[in-house]
């Protein structure tokens, strides 16, 4: 059975000297794992369209026996050029994809989480990178999979409660106008490192850097962090 979906490429792996496993986000049949027979082979039809993050419609024949499917034909909409020219987004665009597969099962309808990778990466094509990205992705995806934090019951200062509010409801264009001072960041990061660990048991690799320079590295173990 041949089916076709659009998506974006999450993730590449050798499965042999000639084929690739390819892991797509699509918006109606969640994360998919295909196989790109022969993909690997300088003639191979799949050549130059299978990348981190490409966005593309593509067809596969679904297995009857496992949830690995077999490619059929690719299409690229948009290579996200951007992300091969600056490391600091390629951190952030890795980053949330590492995230978002830790915390959704496979082939589940996930359009609202597409759209929001989609949006992240429509963002970072116009703006720099800033940890305010990585906390509103993180927070609208903790919205999106019902952890929505409770800042009543939280001590957080008021002014970082107000920011978490705005993060999770801003546009991504509206996230660009927002601001915070150095202490929100701060507080933020800690309360969001706690946060992630207490509901999801840990926090893909990758985050600080994706998170950048200017944020203060909160140790796991640190007094009060949980």
């Amino acid at each position: 059975m041949v089916e076709t979906a659009t998506g974006l490429i999450l993730r590449t792996r050798p499965l042999t000297e000639t084929s690739l496993i390819v892991q797509w986000l699509t918006k109606d049949l969640g994360r998919v794992a295909t196989v790109a027979k022969a993909a690997r082979r300088p003639q191979s039809p799949f050549r130059g369209k299978l990348d981190l993050f490409y966005l593309a419609d593509f067809s596969f024949s679904r297995s009857r026996r496992s949830e690995l499917h077999t490619l059929r034909e690719v299409n690229p909409l948009d290579t996200h050029k951007f992300l091969r020219e600056e490391l600091a987004h390629l951190q952030q665009a890795a980053y949330c994809a590492a995230l978002l597969e830790q915390t959704t099962e496979t082939e589940t309808p996930l359009g609202c989480v597409f759209e929001l990778l989609n949006g992240l990466l429509g963002h970072l094509a116009k703006q720099p990178a800033q940890p305010r990205t990585i906390f509103a992705f993180e927070l609208k995806l903790l919205s999106e999979l019902g952890l929505d934090p409770d800042l009543e019951s939280d001590s957080l200062a008021q002014d970082t409660k107000e920011l978490i509010k705005a993060l999770k409801a801003s546009s991504w264009p509206e996230l660009a106008t927002l601001k915070a001072t150095n202490s929100q960041v701060k507080e933020l990061s800690r309360f969001l490192t706690g946060f992630l660990i207490f509901h999801l048991g840990k926090i893909p690799k990758g985050r600080a850097a994706a998170l950048g320079p200017g944020v203060p590295n909160i140790r796991v173990n640190e007094p009060g962090l949980l």
